[in-house]
């Protein structure tokens, strides 16, 4: 039996706001690592995929979703970043930062099974998954897939804003996925906490290698952005776009929408989504600062009035 209104109202406030009771919270130390994990844990929404109810849709509205060109890569990216954070989950010393780390792999595959079921029930067809393969290194993959997901999901936020602002799918599908992508936020935040815990707790030595891998992992997402490492198609299977959340507005909206205008809500929403979590947590800053930087040399399109009816 589905929750009631009331229990997933409660679910959704406790999972995007919460305070640590903490005086102060010393990046890097023993109280921020333990505040970062307490956060997770008390925020966690316990959704069940199983019990969601996906709303009908009319034809032309099925339609729209099935040819959005992102179904099979979400689905596989889910996957990958399930066994990639168990597997560091496994190596992670700390036994309560492995535990965090562990619920945040556990949430990925419900993303995974929330996907799956998704295009089952409105017959969306999906290649054969490739097999998923334990890390040789669980480090670099948790960096890789910790980095991509601040990536995506910044503009993630905004184009499911446009999607709600436009309409263009029905609102019930829209409230379906709001926990999915306020646990996104989630996820990020402890990602970004976790890399200033770990800079902060091992010897300068060991940072300077730590350092090159994060300068090695944004150069290794700038090539699969541009296409050069991603190798996602190959002649037969349906053509994916990996770069969606970037490109994608067209495909929620049917308004027309700027490049500046799209920025602007992406950086309305990364705050907004941010805002009920302690401040003295860290937000991830390189997407949000770059497009702040670009908004400076974009300008605005000015909207002509409606027609005036008679």
């Amino acid at each position: 039996m589905p929750p009631d209104a009331a229990t997933i109202e409660a679910a959704d406030r406790a999972a995007r706001i919460w305070v640590a009771e903490d005086k102060t919270l010393p990046l890097g130390s023993e109280a921020h690592k333990a505040a970062v994990c307490r956060m997770f844990h008390e925020t966690f929404n316990p959704y069940k995929p199983s019990v969601i109810e996906w709303p009908k849709l009319d034809d032309e509205t099925r339609l729209r979703i099935i040819n959005l060109p992102i179904w099979d890569i979400a689905v596989q990216t889910e996957g990958k970043a399930r066994l990639r954070m168990l597997s560091y989950a496994r190596s992670c010393l700390d036994p309560d930062m492995s535990k965090t780390v562990e619920l945040n792999g556990w949430e990925e595959g419900r993303h995974k099974e929330v996907l799956s079921n998704l295009v089952e029930a409105y017959g969306i067809p999906l290649d054969p998954e490739p097999p998923y393969i334990e890390p040789r290194d669980p480090e670099w993959a948790y960096l890789v897939t910790g980095y991509s997901e601040c990536v995506d999901s910044f503009f993630a936020f905004g184009l499911f804003e446009l999607a709600k602002r436009s309409g263009f799918f029905p609102q019930e599908l829209v409230d379906t996925f709001e926990p999915v992508i306020q646990e996104e936020a989630r996820h990020i935040l402890l990602f970004q906490n976790w890399a200033a815990w770990h800079r902060r707790t091992m010897p300068w030595y060991k940072r300077i290698w730590f350092e090159m891998r994060v300068i090695a992992v944004w150069v290794f997402l700038g090539y699969e952005r541009i296409g050069i490492a991603r190798g996602m198609d190959d002649g037969k299977s349906k053509k994916q776009d990996n770069n969606f959340t970037v490109t994608g507005s067209a495909a929620v909206s049917d308004v027309d929408v700027s490049v500046a205008e799209l920025m602007d809500i992406c950086l309305a929403e990364n705050d907004r989504r941010f805002a009920g979590y302690d401040e003295r947590l860290l937000r991830p800053t390189t997407m949000p600062n770059m497009v702040r930087f670009a908004r400076r040399f974009m300008r605005t399109p000015k909207r002509k009035p409606a027609a005036a009816t008679a």
